[in-house]
């Protein structure tokens, strides 16, 4: 039996029917389509599949990753009626700045405008969201600002909105441990060893932070392309400097940082996602009472077993349920 088949009958009938069919055998599929939009900062890259006519979801990936994360999530919900939209962030792929003498910045709060002026550009007045890591953030911050725009949302990995005020405490050792790259692109040798190497960086990280995922060296080739973006590296350690006060942000998102540093409640309907075999950790196997504080309307919380940090990636059908489960829980 071969591994496609010991998947899917693993999954049960019901999760196999919203599936998209794996890639098999190490073979890739050329990449999709790009389109852009223009905002008020980008040119932002994207992936479009599904009706012009179906309700859009908007499909934002992490670090390091790109929008080819929802390769096998996208289909299925577009034969399911849906209009998905897999964006890439600032910094990553064919997204690019409008003007070439701003500074790269990547903080949160710019992240979140970037999916509100997204979702403005192709004027849609209403839409969901699913992401994780960066894209997670940037979920969770358009839901939380603009729950009038924001139907639904799917956040991988829980609230990840910071707080950029007011100083951290001391981290735990094992969050030390964890956060070594966070700490490394904090000094002048990680910006110089994600200029020179960033592909063994990126797939190490892939590695270790999804332990029992087994990609295909032509799936990460693919998205690292996206990594030789020219404001890559700006927006990276940008990104991972503002968090704890290494670099300032941009201006116009100085009261908003104030804001997501009040940690504001997300009131639309909410599915979280946590993969059970995250590099960082187990997560708990309940829901925190941070989550239940923060959520307003959770829909559902799981552990999606046999996916680490890339969970679309890894257990895709999960996402596709997910997405369609805090759908079904909205009101049009």
């Amino acid at each position: 039996m071969d591994a496609t088949r010991r998947r899917v009958l693993a999954m049960g009938a019901g999760a196999a029917l919203a599936a998209v069919a794996p890639r098999s055998n190490g073979e890739t599929q050329e990449p999709p389509i790009t389109k852009s939009a223009t905002t008020r900062a980008l040119h932002v890259g994207y992936h479009e599949l599904g009706s012009a006519s179906g309700f859009p979801v908007l499909l934002v990936h992490g670090f390091p990753d790109d929008a080819r994360a929802y390769d096998t999530v996208a289909p299925p919900l577009a034969r399911a009626g849906y209009r998905t939209l897999a964006v890439y962030l600032r910094g990553f792929g064919p997204t690019r700045f409008r003007d070439s003498s701003v500074p790269r910045m990547a903080e949160q709060a710019a992240i979140g405008q970037d999916l509100i002026e997204f979702a403005d550009a192709l004027k849609l007045h209403q839409f969901a969201v699913c992401g994780y890591d960066w894209g997670g953030r940037a979920a969770c911050i358009a839901a939380a600002l603009h729950p009038g725009r924001v139907r639904a949302a799917v956040l991988i990995g829980g609230y990840t909105v910071q707080d950029t005020i007011a100083p951290a405490p001391p981290a735990l050792p094992a969050d030390v441990k964890n956060a070594w790259y966070q700490w490394y692109f904090n000094t002048e040798m990680g910006r110089r060893g994600l200029t020179q190497d960033r592909r063994a960086l990126c797939r190490f990280m892939w590695q270790t932070w999804s332990p029992t995922w087994h990609f295909a060296d032509q799936d990460f080739d693919l998205t690292a392309r996206s990594f030789d973006n020219p404001d890559f590296v700006d927006c990276v350690v940008h990104s991972y400097r503002h968090r704890i006060g290494n670099a300032p942000g941009e201006e116009r998102f100085v009261e908003v940082e104030r804001d997501l540093a009040q940690h504001p409640k997300i009131t639309v309907p909410s599915v979280i996602l946590h993969g059970g075999d995250s590099g960082f950790g187990r997560p708990p196997s309940e829901t925190t009472a941070t989550e239940r504080s923060l959520f307003t309307r959770l829909v559902a919380r799981r552990i999606v077993e046999g996916a680490g940090h890339f969970v679309p990636r890894e257990q895709p059908s999960e996402v596709v349920a997910a997405i369609q489960q805090a759908m079904g829980a909205s009101t049009p």
